[in-house]
């Protein structure tokens, strides 16, 4: 049911996040255009201000601009997520002190409930913006709205135009028609290409003509999706805050290889490294798996060479997140999917990954009616995660993992993990 909401939430959106976590550590890396690279160094996932106004796009291969990169002075770095999610956090953290209630929505973005600030909401939202900027380093932008749509469309003027200094607050009325009036469709939160094209074949090209839209012609356009997103531009949400976060259904570790993978032992030190991190994460979030399914595929985008796909599943019983039952299952359904001939050899296998489904909190598992005693696997796992804890990830690893890494992510302009390995802290010489 939609009801009217006038209590304001704000997005703060950390601007270029991927490049600014580089440049923090790096002053080298301002003023010049810098873009981050996805897994295996492939395409650009970021790109600095700079690099947007050299025309890169998003998702550009970056095999296709390096001539174009060298001509025109462009730092291409490889995607140091290590670095990204733990600034992240510290963004997190500092925004708990503004509000009690927070949802975070991806790495770089957060909804956050003002009410209660009244006519203070943007001088409140400008502190919460210093506070970020000051404590962790990282540029932001707020916007201020009565709905999540709207605080996103805000967001984006706050970005766009510097009359709003960095906050735009779309809780005044004359102000929502100015920004709505001059922002297309294109650019609002949940309107893909398809739709847009259907609502510009309507004479509908910005968001205030899509906030007027007919509610009975935005179903019939965009079904029952479309019309709540022009409900949630007219001031009523329909989306509202999750400060809990809802129970996660499912869970994925998926990487692509730095080079194929040819034979069974290299796709089983990967699976055993996916399936190892999956069982970690189960933990953190203090979940057990019912189902486990391995994947494995060729490069589709490769027809010359010999192609195929594999996709297995086990049931686990009991629910586990031992790191020795979830590696056991998946090197098994990884054996059953595997093609290859007698000598170990096969398809060279460019991603692979471990997906767990049927999740439940611990405390929830069923129990069997001969429940297995295993306190040692227990001691082990909490043992091998306290090492990795403590001197940092991959410490102590599955035998079965090995230690050559053939298979792992290409990462050749990777910067240091400064905020998490100890050993890769920045030098000072004085």
């Amino acid at each position: 049911m939609l009801e009217a909401y006038d209590k304001p939430i704000a997005l703060i959106d950390c601007n270029n996040f991927y490049v600014s976590c580089e440049r923090l550590f790096d002053p080298s890396l301002h003023g010049i255009p810098v873009i981050v690279l996805s897994n295996n160094d492939g395409c650009a996932v970021a790109r600095s201000d700079e690099a947007k106004a050299l025309g890169i796009k998003m998702g550009a291969p970056a095999f296709k601009m390096r001539d174009f990169m060298q001509r025109h002075g462009v730092k291409a770095l490889s995607s140091n997520y290590t670095l990204y999610g733990d600034l992240s956090a510290r963004v997190t953290q500092v925004l708990h002190g503004y509000s009690p209630r927070l949802d975070v929505y991806s790495i770089d973005e957060t909804f956050v409930d003002l009410s209660g600030f009244g006519d203070r909401m943007e001088a409140h939202a400008a502190r919460m913006r210093q506070a970020v900027r000051t404590q962790v380093g990282i540029p932001t932008c707020v916007g201020i709205a009565p709905t999540k749509t709207l605080a996103k469309l805000a967001n984006y003027a706050a970005k766009k135009n510097p009359i709003f200094g960095g906050v735009c607050n779309l809780m005044n009325p004359q102000v929502r028609d100015y920004v709505m009036n001059r922002i297309p469709i294109g650019e609002i939160w949940g309107v893909g290409p398809a739709t847009e094209a259907k609502l510009i074949a309507q004479g509908v090209r910005t968001a205030a003509a899509l906030r007027d839209l007919p509610m009975a012609l935005s179903r019939k356009i965009g079904t029952v999706v479309l019309e709540r997103l022009v409900a949630e531009l007219r001031g009523i949400a329909c989306l509202d805050l999750e400060d809990v976060p809802p129970q996660r259904k499912g869970m994925a570790v998926t990487r692509s290889a730095g080079t194929p993978m040819t034979t069974f032992d290299v796709l089983a030190q990967a699976v055993t490294a996916h399936a190892t991190r999956a069982a970690e994460k189960l933990r953190q979030h203090g979940l057990v798996a019912g189902t486990l399914t391995v994947f494995f595929h060729t490069n589709p985008h490769k027809p010359d060479r010999p192609q195929h796909s594999a996709s297995r599943s086990v049931r686990l019983q009991p629910m586990s997140n031992h790191t020795f039952d979830l590696v056991d299952a998946a090197v098994s359904a990884a054996r059953r999917g595997w093609r290859g001939d007698p000598s170990g050899n096969g398809c060279g296998y460019t991603k692979a990954g471990v997906i767990l489904d049927d999740l439940l909190p611990e405390a929830d598992r069923p129990t069997m009616l001969f429940e297995p005693d295993r306190p040692r696997d227990a001691r082990l796992t909490d043992a091998l995660d306290a090492i990795n804890d403590r001197f940092g990830k991959k410490t102590m690893v599955l035998a079965r993992e090995g230690f050559a890494g053939e298979w792992r992510l290409r990462a050749d302009h990777r910067s240091p993990r400064y905020t998490t390995r100890i050993s890769e802290l920045p030098t000072v010489r004085v």
